[in-house]
């Protein structure tokens, strides 16, 4: 008790501490009323005239235009290696040499094959072999004769009977020795002529065919054996050594003309209506930094295929690579102008905004106004305004103090 009337006796005796405090406590107060701004900081840009370009980027891989493959006909050895990876070769230059000596035997033995069909095909159309066709010959000139002769002595005893010389019965029996002599005759003739039966010309004609086949590919494999360039170009891939085996169908030479490339683009699904043929194409690889090769599309992708995880169109180019820095089956960043228009008001994503419209805020007098805008092409940073906006104007982008932005709303500007 004696403390409360000790501190009630304190402040009795001084009042001015009292309002001392008051005064401070309402000045406070005032301030902090007078400090109450209702205005919306803001991030501003201005609507520029410029370039936008909308594109798509992706990944892509470089593949000859021209291509040659070389592979081991059959299985042999590497006899000789004339060329090294990254030599520039000409046409007809040899390049490998495989073992033919395999190859040599089988093509001598198919030519063998090939001379006895012919040999045979020979026979089939004179009528058989020299001996035989003789034979024949010589038993067609001595059933002739034995026709003819028959003949004449028919003749002759018609003679004598028409003189009673010679009997009825000995005209018959010169009659029909006459018809078996032009029997046999007519026989051995149309033996002579039609001496082989369908089937059997058939079966030599097929002997024939196959022997020619066996020959062509015996020839055909050793001409492989010799690997020679088909065309000017770079030899890229090499993977044997002399005097290594080969398998039947191993790759042993891998050419190309890399004067011109092509690029396959992988474009994701959702990109792939965007497309069009003769759309820029810029072609970057990491390798080679700063630098640039261009192209166009030259198909649109008829179909989307799982390329990993990724659904794809593929298109391609072909690009000028005259200095041969673009390699084949390098992966490479394709990017893609979609479209590009020149000297357009372009403004910032940011400013976009949407709701039944598109739209954006307008800073005019330090107050927000809408603007009712329309838009055209896109890319990750600008858009173009087509109609409902002036150059320079001076757009809110976002709020820095969490008011959201209105119409007619007041608003400082960050610098």
């Amino acid at each position: 008790m004696a403390s409360t009337v000790n501190n009630t006796g304190f402040f009795s005796r001084r009042p001015w501490i009292i309002w001392g405090v008051g005064i401070i406590v309402a000045v406070i107060l005032l301030a902090s009323f007078m400090s109450r701004d209702d205005s919306v900081t803001v991030r501003a840009a201005k609507a520029e005239r410029g370039t936008i370009r909308s594109l798509i980027s992706t990944n892509g891989k470089i593949e000859p235009v021209q291509n040659f493959e070389a592979h081991s006909p059959i299985g042999t050895t590497i006899k000789k290696v004339l060329a090294k990876e990254g030599d520039h070769v000409k046409k007809g230059q040899l390049l490998l040499q495989l073992n033919d000596a395999e190859a040599r035997s089988q093509a001598a033995r198919a030519l063998s094959q090939v001379r006895g069909a012919q040999a045979n095909t020979s026979a089939i159309e004179s009528g058989g072999n020299r001996e035989e066709v003789l034979n024949i010959e010589s038993q067609v000139m001595k059933a002739r004769a034995d026709r003819d002769a028959a003949q004449r002595n028919l003749e002759a005893l018609r003679r004598l009977q028409q003189k009673g010389a010679a009997s009825p019965g000995e005209v018959k029996d010169a009659e029909n020795q006459l018809t078996r002599a032009d029997a046999d005759l007519k026989f051995l003739q149309q033996k002579q002529k039609d001496r082989y039966s369908p089937p059997e010309i058939a079966r030599v004609g097929a002997q024939r065919v196959e022997a020619q086949a066996a020959y062509a590919a015996a020839q055909d494999v050793l001409s492989r054996l010799n690997v020679r360039a088909p065309f000017d170009g770079v030899v890229y891939s090499l993977p044997v050594r002399q005097g290594a085996y080969v398998g039947p169908g191993d790759l042993v030479l891998q050419m190309a003309d890399l004067s011109h490339v092509l690029v396959r683009a992988y474009v994701d699904e959702p990109d792939v209506g965007r497309l069009s043929p003769g759309q820029k194409i810029e072609i970057t690889w990491d390798a080679v930094p700063g630098r640039v090769w261009e192209g166009k599309v030259d198909v649109v992708p008829a179909s989307v295929k799982l390329r990993g995880t990724r659904n794809v169109g593929e298109t391609t180019t072909v690009v000028d690579n005259h200095d041969f820095k673009l390699l084949p089956n390098i992966n490479v960043g394709v990017t893609i102008v979609a479209a590009e228009h020149r000297n357009v008001i372009t403004v910032p994503r940011e400013a976009i905004r949407q709701d039944s419209n598109t739209f954006v805020f307008e800073i005019a007098n330090g107050r927000l106004v809408r603007r009712d805008v329309q838009v055209s092409i896109s890319n990750l940073t600008q858009v173009e305004i087509t109609a409902g906006l002036t150059d320079n104007a001076l757009l809110a982008l976002g709020s820095t103090n969490s008011k959201p932005l209105k119409n007619g709303a007041d608003v400082k500007l960050v610098r």
